[in-house]
């Protein structure tokens, strides 16, 4: 099921049951996207993510960084990454998507996406470190890229295009019962930088 419709009705849940993900639109005007995708791809301290998959530790060829209020530790794929302190950028977008969302963020998780051949596989993020059921925050900078959902039990997918400068919010029970990807596609050249703003619990 494709919804491309409605997309700037934030308050529309895009997921038909268990769970919540609303779809803000762009939030920034063009000329604003332009300059924080700049600054991003530029000033943000990026290195190839690590995993341990099958007792392997793989290289990815996308970036990530991790920032937070504190030196937050985060745990994923079996690595442990501590957050760096906050850019001046990095807090103006966090206080925008808080602003935007009413919700409150301590930590942000960036990823760097060269071209559409670099991608995400299906995943939740259920990680420890993380609130229960809480609010992750998702800002879009550079390629518009499709996001989908596919419930863990009756395997339904959802989608929807992410916008250079907009924002997407999943929260409630979303994690629990729903996977979500970012497909690779050979159409698409351009980078694409991904902010998930979070809440880490100690």
């Amino acid at each position: 099921m494709n919804l491309f419709s409605n997309l700037t009705d934030s308050s529309h849940n895009l997921l038909p049951k268990d769970g919540v993900v609303n779809y803000y639109g762009t939030i920034f005007s063009a000329a604003e996207a332009n300059h924080y995708f700049d600054r991003l791809l530029n000033h943000i301290e990026w290195k190839h993510d690590e995993a341990f998959i099958l007792g392997k530790l793989i290289i990815t060829k996308r970036k990530v960084a991790w920032y937070g209020d504190t030196e937050f530790e985060y745990t994923y794929s079996n690595r442990t990454k501590k957050a760096l302190p906050w850019t001046k950028e990095l807090l103006e977008l966090k206080r925008k998507a808080e602003s935007e969302t009413g919700e409150s963020f301590n930590s942000c998780l960036l990823n760097l996406y060269h071209s559409g051949e670099e991608g995400m596989a299906w995943h939740s993020d259920g990680e420890k470190d993380l609130k229960k059921d809480g609010a992750i925050g998702s800002l879009s900078f550079g390629a518009e890229r499709k996001f989908a959902f596919k419930h863990k039990a009756t395997k339904e997918t959802v989608s929807v295009l992410l916008e250079h400068g907009s924002l997407l919010v999943m929260k409630g029970s979303t994690q629990t019962h729903w996977l979500h990807r970012l497909p690779p596609t050979t159409k698409i050249l351009k980078p694409r930088v991904n902010l998930t703003f979070r809440t880490i619990v100690s």
